[in-house]
């Protein structure tokens, strides 16, 4: 079955070379699960090997030439490119965004946009099984437009900058939009939790968050692509395509109006960026209190658990009491008009005392802190303290050691010498060992 799938999709010859040898199993999936997937995959890449679609537009922002079929190498040849630079462009599965210069184009994948710049002309490359065809019908609207404002009415930008910045507005303005979106819903999200803590809103709270992960890794992601094309000065001088037509040089360290452009977006890109790792930030805060309530409540439900196991002990100890009388043997007291009263008080009394002492402990585990058990109570040291000194700045304690000092100084020089009070040294105290 597998073999003949195989066949029919690549022919008998490729079909041979890619048969599984009899007896051998797949590693993840079954033979022919795995064999149609392998085909399927075989004949996207075949077709996708030769031609690559197109939508080109001219130096007049007019579309000359709508999602057309070139094949790569002339595509290569005739833009000076090499394939591993079309690579970058046309693979879907690429999700890391590159802005690169090459010597007569400037190639650039922002999110739903790959395209190639030059200096006449702008090539707009179709992303197969892309999901975002209504914001690149957007885009080209816009792109349209800027092109065909001029250079004049874009405050003297060349061609290929106006290109530029229309991809750079169209990327930018897909992030802040899927940004106020999942703003709007953490934040909705995160107030309801306030009020109330259940299933199904923690479940939204984990889609949340990985949503918002994935939007701040890309937004990172392309922030970094433009700070890395603003980090290398020879790119930034590049990158002006029209003087390089016309035949003009320009000095690597002037290039000041792409880096004021590309400085603006970059800005946008990190406003988003830090936005977003706010909104993550809130989200694990909530989780860390949501996790503490509920551990808390968890905490509630074992303490009333051990009050009921602490009560059925007690009253298992006066029931133990009750049951040594209850037995079918003399025990000399069956005459006794004051038997039975008293051997049940001392059973209720048995088994308030196992009531009470247990409470108490309970109690006392509880009040645990961090200086020990009754720690600030008893004024017991605990794990947290350091050293073997403790300075004591208690007003009471000064005055204290202040009088033992006067007196001291009385009996050796029979007079007290004046000083000033405030400049008494702070003391430290030994503690007590314990006998």
């Amino acid at each position: 079955m597998s073999s003949s799938i195989i066949e029919v999709l690549f022919g008998k010859r490729v079909g041979k070379g890619l048969e599984r040898e009899a007896g051998v199993s797949s590693r993840y999936l079954d033979s022919g699960t795995e064999d149609a997937i392998l085909g399927r995959s075989l004949l996207y890449k075949n077709h996708n090997d030769e031609f690559l679609r197109c939508t080109e537009f001219d130096r007049e922002g007019n579309v000359t030439v709508v999602s057309g079929e070139f094949k790569k190498n002339e595509l290569c040849a005739k833009h000076g490119l090499m394939p591993r630079d079309l690579r970058k462009l046309w693979v879907p599965s690429i999700i890391v965004p590159h802005i690169l210069v090459r010597k007569n184009s400037i190639l650039v994948n922002l999110l739903h946009i790959r395209a190639l710049i030059k200096a006449d002309t702008i090539l707009l490359f179709d992303v197969y099984g892309s999901t975002d065809s209504y914001t690149q019908s957007v885009f080209m609207y816009d792109l349209e437009g800027k092109l065909r404002q001029g250079s004049k009415a874009m405050g003297g930008l060349p061609y290929e900058m106006r290109a530029l910045e229309a991809i750079l507005i169209s990327v930018t303005a897909a992030l802040e939009a899927e940004m106020k979106v999942l703003q709007e819903l953490v934040i909705t999200l995160l107030g309801e939790l306030e009020e109330d803590i259940d299933r199904d809103k923690l479940r939204l709270l984990l889609i949340y968050s990985k949503k918002l992960s994935t939007f701040e890794q890309k937004a990172k992601l392309i922030r970094d692509a433009i700070e890395e094309i603003l980090e290398a000065d020879d790119d930034l001088a590049d990158m002006y395509l029209t003087e390089k037509m016309l035949g003009k040089t320009r000095p690597t360290e002037e290039h000041t109006e792409i880096e004021m452009l590309l400085e603006s977006y970059h800005k946008i890109c990190d406003e988003i960026v830090q936005i977003s790792s706010n909104l993550v930030s809130s989200i694990r805060n909530t989780e860390e209190i949501v996790n503490i309530i509920l551990d808390a409540n968890r905490n509630s439900l074992m303490l009333l658990d051990l009050k009921f196991s602490i009560g059925t002990l007690g009253i298992g100890s006066g029931t133990f009491i009750a049951g040594l009388y209850g037995m079918n043997l003399k025990n000399f007291i069956e005459d006794s008009d004051l038997a039975f009263w008293g051997v049940s008080g001392w059973a209720f009394i048995f088994s308030a005392i196992i009531c009470v002492y247990g409470l108490h402990k309970l109690r006392r585990t509880q009040r645990l802190t961090m200086w020990g058990e009754s720690g600030a109570k008893e004024g017991k040291r605990g794990w947290l303290s350091l050293g073997n000194k403790r300075t004591v700045s208690n007003a009471a304690a000064k005055a204290k050691l202040a009088g033992r000092y006067d007196a001291l100084q009385k009996r050796r020089f029979g007079h007290v010498i004046e000083r000033n009070p405030s400049s008494f040294p702070p003391l430290q105290l030994v503690p007590d060992k314990k006998k």
